[in-house]
């Protein structure tokens, strides 16, 4: 009997042993954590549903798993763009990496478009944009400069009548750089470079209202006075420098000068506190401007609150 209990003990403790060594180790609510975080991490990514990045426009976006893709139902089904995602963020200035680049883009009605720039060496760059005209269905390749210096500001436009427009800088050293401006009146089949302003500020902002009326603005680094607004009523023939008519406890407020937009009647502009901005909401508060002359001249209208911006 001894011999028999002894061996059934033997048996039951070989078999704990097994059971014990099998199965997982407990962990403590931290390790618990961990643990889950390396779950996700390793899961596939293309499973993961894309979040999305909302535009003002019907056309929003996503920049999860490495790859663009485009949504016109808030993320019900997706378009992938054919760029790759390091190209999005090329150049010198290379944004936060979490959103496309401000002015890299456009979306209307009819066009959807992003600029970016292709090259291993930062001196030989291609400027590009792809494009879609059926709400990413098919993708079409334009080239607008074949070599290049590697982009800082960037900026696309593309008006209702097919009028496409590319301002981009390069070249910058401290607060000194140069600009080009490309027109296409092909929807981007041709590109046309145009004269720029006769500056070599920082460019803070620049766009054209029709085919014949742009605007450049400059200024971005501790602007103590209005920043130099030029416009240019002859398709970058001649440019001349706008005029502000500032309200004198306003004149080292509102320093940096948006891109004009087309009224009724009139343009109008916002102009911004820039960097250094700390007149009131610490540097949120804007000022609007109309021009009635084509651009030349600009009068003071308001101070705008952001909520209650409407441009720029």
């Amino acid at each position: 009997m001894m011999i028999a209990l002894s061996s059934l003990m033997l048996v039951a403790m070989v078999f704990l042993i097994i059971v014990y060594e099998g199965r997982e180790p407990l962990l403590s609510p931290e390790a618990k954590i961990i643990k889950t975080q390396q779950t996700e991490v390793t899961s596939d990514p293309e499973r993961q549903p894309l979040k999305v990045i909302e535009t003002p426009s019907e056309t929003d976006y996503s920049l999860q798993n490495d790859q663009l893709h485009i949504t016109h139902d808030n993320g019900d089904t997706w378009h992938k763009v054919p760029i790759e995602i390091e190209h999005l963020f090329a150049g010198e200035y290379q944004g936060n990496r979490q959103e496309l680049i401000g002015g890299s883009y456009e979306m209307t009605e009819e066009y959807t478009a992003f600029l970016y720039s292709e090259g291993e060496d930062w001196q030989y760059q291609t400027i590009k944009i792809t494009y879609t005209d059926d709400k990413g269905k098919t993708w079409k390749e334009s080239i607008v400069k074949d070599e290049a210096l590697a982009m800082r500001f960037r900026k696309i436009d593309i008006t209702n009548d097919g009028f496409w427009t590319v301002i981009f800088t390069f070249d910058r050293t401290m607060s000194q750089e140069a600009s080009a401006i490309y027109l296409s009146n092909d929807q981007g089949e041709n590109w046309q470079s145009i004269s720029t302003p006769d500056s070599t500020r920082l460019v803070a902002d620049g766009g054209f209202i029709d085919q014949n009326t742009g605007f450049i603005s400059y200024g971005t680094l501790n602007p103590d006075a209005p920043t130099s607004l030029y416009v240019t009523n002859d398709q970058g023939e001649t440019w001349e420098q706008s005029v502000f008519n500032m309200p004198n406890k306003y004149e080292e407020v509102f320093v940096i000068a948006k891109s004009p937009i087309e009224k009724e009647d009139h343009l109008e502009l916002i102009m911004e506190q820039g960097p250094n901005g700390d007149y009131y909401r610490n540097g949120l508060i804007k000022a609007k401007f109309i021009s009635k002359d084509n651009g030349q001249t600009w009068e003071f209208v308001e101070e705008v609150e952001p909520e209650n911006e409407e441009m720029g």
